[in-house]
């Protein structure tokens, strides 16, 4: 690649796809004007993007093997945990983080809708969920002026019967009534990313982030409005990124990448989760996006689901999490809390294996593995599972399992990583403020 000596280690794989692209020029090709020698150091030294993404997984955990027994750096973790010991260091184990359950209306949809939602409990949608935007959305606000896309939304579904509505399948709101809706084909996701000449024939970045600004519009009041003119207008700004995307694509067909040319409709479950996080990965790697989120499968949906080399038949996830009384259904439950735990570390081991100056793009990350319920038996949202991997480029204390006082609110977690991601809000729907011993000072 001309000039760009980099070595191709980190590659994405999956389903057909193999993609290799360096970190220099993802952070801006600081050595167009120096020596090779000097570049390396100038690329080294240069300030990586913090980023944050979100792994949701559905109908809660079973609490009891999940949740370790005890706190800070020593704990042990769960059996459900094991997997966590590969990237022990690199994760943050967080436990009573709670979120207040609003009667009336569904559980499973109030879960995946309202998880990361920036509403108290009492500020309802005309739907009766807490719905407002979500703090990835807040994020992506502040940061997602400086990148090619605010954010980007991925799901794992597998299933195409359309049996539930759209508060099952997404996780990411723009608020009340517009949904940042989640992609699920590999192929479109990669088109989207890296396929930027198909976007911008008309010679503008805005044609890039229409569709955010259309679903926005509508419902926006007078000052949101304003704000979203001025987000329009900044976009302009990113059109010097826009070209250096551009200039990747000679790069990118040098290389011939293959588009994932697997249907996504026959891959396995832990195929499809690990090529979505693989274009997740390398778009948070590029910095064509500093804000992510992957769901694993939606809320509550009883079709039977295919887990290869885990499971013999079909399972119904919904439908076990109902029936935990029976101890040979808690312990295949528990297997595939595990199985999405594996999930997650091998996608944090991707993330660390790439290096990105001093640190790598894990520790400048910061992945969070959550679920809007704690238990699907009892549809109860005490005690969420809740995982982060990454430090947010050094900003949170890892290596350790922190347990907070019973009721505290999610929400706080959210404004700690707000805080991280330098957004400047002080609360953030039930919050009473940031979570101690997480950020450091």
């Amino acid at each position: 690649m001309k000039r760009h000596q980099i070595q191709r280690r980190d590659v994405l794989r999956g389903a057909g796809a193999t993609l290799a692209l360096p970190w220099m020029e993802a952070m801006g090709d600081p050595g167009d004007n120096l020596a090779p020698d000097t570049a390396k150091s100038a690329a080294t030294n240069q300030a990586t993007p913090q980023r944050v993404a979100f792994f949701y997984i559905p109908n809660g955990v079973v609490q009891s093997t999940w949740n370790p027994i005890n706190t800070g750096p020593d704990f042990q973790l769960s059996p459900t945990l094991q997997p966590l010991e590969s990237i022990r260091e690199q994760t943050l184990v967080l436990s009573n983080l709670d979120r207040i359950k609003v009667p009336g209306t569904d559980g499973h949809a109030q879960a995946s809708t309202c998880w990361l939602s920036s509403a108290a409990p009492d500020e309802l949608s005309p739907a009766g969920y807490p719905l407002k935007r979500t703090i990835d959305q807040l994020i992506a606000d502040h940061v997602g002026q400086q990148t090619a896309f605010r954010s980007l939304e991925l799901s794992c579904n597998p299933f195409e019967d359309n049996k539930e509505s759209i508060y099952f399948d997404n996780i990411s709101w723009f608020g009340h009534g517009h949904v940042a809706r989640s992609l699920r084909d590999p192929r479109k996701v990669f088109n989207r990313l890296f396929r930027v000449d198909q976007h911008t024939l008309s010679g503008s970045v805005l044609d890039l982030v229409a569709e955010d600004a259309k679903s926005l519009q509508p419902s926006l009041g007078k000052n949101d409005r304003r704000k979203l003119d001025e987000y329009t207008e900044s976009v302009r700004a990113v059109e010097l990124q826009i070209q250096r995307v551009r200039r990747r694509q000679g790069d990118i067909q040098k290389l011939n990448p293959q588009v994932p040319v697997k249907p996504w409709q026959s891959m396995t479950r832990n195929e499809f989760i690990q090529v979505m996080g693989d274009l997740m990965i390398l778009a948070l790697q590029t910095d064509l996006t500093r804000v992510a989120s992957l769901m694993t499968a939606p809320e509550r949906w009883s079709t039977p689901l295919k887990v290869e080399g885990w499971f013999d038949s079909p399972i119904e996830h919904h439908s076990w999490t109902h029936g935990q009384g029976n101890e040979h259904i808690r312990q295949e439950l528990a297997k595939l809390d595990r199985f999405h735990v594996e999930q997650f570390v091998h996608l944090a081991k991707k993330m660390n294996a790439i290096q990105e100056g001093n640190r790598t793009l894990l520790e400048n990350t910061m992945f969070v593995l959550g679920s809007g319920l704690s238990s699907g038996e009892l549809h109860v949202y005490n005690n969420l599972p809740t995982i982060i991997a990454g430090s947010g480029g050094g900003a949170i204390h890892t290596g350790q399992h922190l347990r907070y006082a019973e009721g505290t609110p999610v929400a706080n977690l959210w404004l700690t990583i707000a805080s991280v991601m330098g957004v400047p809000i002080d609360r953030l729907g039930d919050s009473t403020g940031t979570l101690s011993n997480l950020k450091k000072s």
